[in-house]
């Protein structure tokens, strides 16, 4: 039993190790100064990458994420490249995330507020799946609201509406 609990703690640090290495030479490639911070995430069985941007946060997030997000699918695909195995991979800069998700709750709150008071269903447009995902589970916790995604691929959207 020592030796595999040993072994195992190898491949992750050599994959943290792989993850710091390839974080480092893409962010090179996309002409920054950023540096990445890399650490195991014990609890959700992946990595968590911290990009410290400085003065090129902006840059490292994108409109509405999507830069960060590009960052996130490029890093995934080469550690899959290189290990032959999917490594989950959660890329972060400045709290960006943190305050993603309190701005979504609080979308998400207005809208089924606004469901509640009018009766109508309300859609929310331009959501990544990840953004969809948070909505749904913080109307989860409402009795009186149901939300269900519709549509297809880039035109998926989400409906807030009455039980």
């Amino acid at each position: 039993m020592g030796t595999k609990k040993t072994k195992k703690t190898k491949e992750e640090v050599s994959v943290v190790n792989l993850v710091e290495e390839l974080s480092g030479k893409l962010l090179t490639l996309l002409g920054t100064k950023a540096k990445a911070k890399v650490t195991e995430d014990k609890e959700n069985k992946g990595i968590l990458i911290d990009i410290e941007a400085g003065e090129e946060t902006g840059l490292i997030i994108g409109n509405r994420g999507k830069n960060l997000q590009a960052i996130q699918t490029l890093l995934g695909m080469m550690v899959r490249r290189e290990t032959g195995e999917w490594v989950r991979i959660l890329v972060n800069t400045s709290d960006w995330r943190e305050k993603e998700e309190d701005r979504l709750k609080k979308l998400a709150i207005q809208a089924a507020e606004r469901a509640k008071a009018t009766g109508e269903p309300q859609y929310l447009y331009n959501l990544a799946p990840s953004q969809r995902r948070i909505i749904h589970l913080v109307l989860s916790e409402d009795s009186e609201i149901q939300t269900e995604s519709q549509g297809e691929g880039s035109d998926r959207y989400l409906v807030i509406n009455l039980k």
